[in-house]
């Protein structure tokens, strides 16, 4: 193939996914170049992060390490975090404030647009020692990204390639973008969790609405998410970034779904504290769960009224970090925020719903060091990606994997 490896896809196209995708390096090291550092926009962190000048976050593009600042000049800047010297991370802590980042290894010192200000002893000690006399601090400044911000969130490019950042979400994917970030957000706090697997089997995870009803027992249980609910898919024009969203189960929704056989229903549970599944509606339009992706690591959720960014950092082939930001709005008012919180249980590592995600990942990576040239089908919903008026489909897994496909060339 164009990109050089040589595995072919099925002639099926998106209805067939290769195996091989979750178990070879040499596909995890071509996906670093075409995607991670080629032309799409990655999420690097909530403006409310870095708030002030001289604020500063280490985050990720795909497993490359990265500085997102903002300047004391108020603009936005990210480089590579990795000293130009010997390698090693210039900022080790999470974040930080001030004008300059410092290599804790060697002393050597950048401004927050990734320029080299200063190399201890650059001038050698009593004459002697020292750096060449024609070294230049400006021959070392860190490799810089394009970074652009929508509705709060920062995103970053390697690629001079990618389109506007706003082009690239798409007018549909932005207008749900705003329906959440619709007023100034409050950090309430972080979650980070690794996961046993490749990293684009949970951004299908995340694609996946089918499953959501089957796997996560709490969902049917107390009626908060049910497949046959009112809902539906958006995908924008290029199949990569999409939305489902639901609203509650009406009571003849729930008694439809309930005569169903399914593995999922329970009888006889109750909640000691019902108003963790008691929310506001917020937004004015009855949507009780929304979950938006970007391709290729992105995903914004609103699952009542607790609110949350997650980003995927690949960590290896088969290991996966997904972190967890949760948010409010600065003008929550107290019962709001304490909802917010006890809400932010129901997700994250241990979360009354997202916890089977954690694992299903898990379970696909152990079965298919085995199944050499078999391939996933994903024809649930029909065999094309397109928006939908139901959640009973596979829509947005297609999307991803064209494209997924048109960016690895294969």
């Amino acid at each position: 193939m164009a990109n050089g490896l040589d595995l072919v896809w099925p002639n099926e196209g998106v209805t067939r996914v290769p195996y091989q995708l979750y178990t070879r390096a040499d596909v995890y090291a071509e996906e670093r170049e075409r995607i991670f550092m080629g032309a799409v926009w990655n999420y690097l962190c909530l403006e409310a992060e870095i708030a002030a000048p001289g604020d500063w976050r280490a985050t990720f593009v795909g497993d490359v390490p990265v500085v997102v600042a903002r300047d004391m000049d108020g603009s936005l800047n990210a480089f590579e975090n990795r000293c130009a010297h010997r390698g090693a991370l210039i900022c080790h802590k999470p974040c930080g404030n001030g004008a300059r980042v410092s290599c804790v290894y060697h002393g050597w010192t950048y401004d927050l647009k990734g320029n080299l200000t200063a190399v201890t002893f650059q001038r050698g000690i009593n004459g002697q020692g020292g750096m060449p006399a024609d070294f230049k601090l400006a021959d070392h400044k860190r490799r810089s990204l394009r970074v652009s911000s929508y509705a709060g969130m920062v995103f970053g490019t390697f690629s001079g390639e990618a389109p506007p950042l706003e082009t690239y979400l798409g007018p549909e994917i932005c207008a749900r973008i705003e329906r959440v970030m619709k007023k100034p957000i409050k950090i309430l706090g972080y979650n980070s969790q690794i996961l046993p697997s490749n990293w684009k089997l949970y951004a299908e995870n995340v694609k996946d609405p089918y499953h959501a009803s089957l796997l996560h027992a709490f969902f049917t249980t107390f009626r908060l998410n049910r497949l046959s609910a009112e809902g539906g898919i958006i995908i924008d024009d290029s199949g990569a970034n999409h939305v489902s969203y639901s609203k509650a189960a009406t009571d003849r929704v729930s008694a439809e779904y309930d005569k169903a056989d399914l593995r999922v229903k329970r009888e006889g549970f109750h909640l000691a504290d019902p108003s963790i599944i008691q929310g506001r509606d917020e937004f004015g339009d009855g949507i009780t769960l929304q979950i938006l992706a970007v391709f290729p690591c992105f995903i914004v959720q609103q699952i009542q009224n607790s609110l949350c960014v997650r980003q995927l950092v690949p960590r290896g082939l088969t290991e996966t970090e997904l972190l967890w930001t949760y948010f409010g709005f600065q003008d929550d008012d107290a019962e709001m925020l304490n909802l917010r919180i006890k809400q932010s249980n129901l997700v994250g590592p241990g979360g009354y719903i997202s916890m089977e995600d954690g694992a299903v990942g898990g379970f696909v990576q152990r079965a298919t060091p085995g199944a050499g040239r078999d391939n996933e089908v994903i024809e649930m919903g029909g065999r094309e990606w397109k928006s939908q008026q139901t959640r009973a489909t596979e829509s947005p897994l297609r999307g991803f994997w064209k494209t997924y496909r048109e960016h690895m060339q294969l």
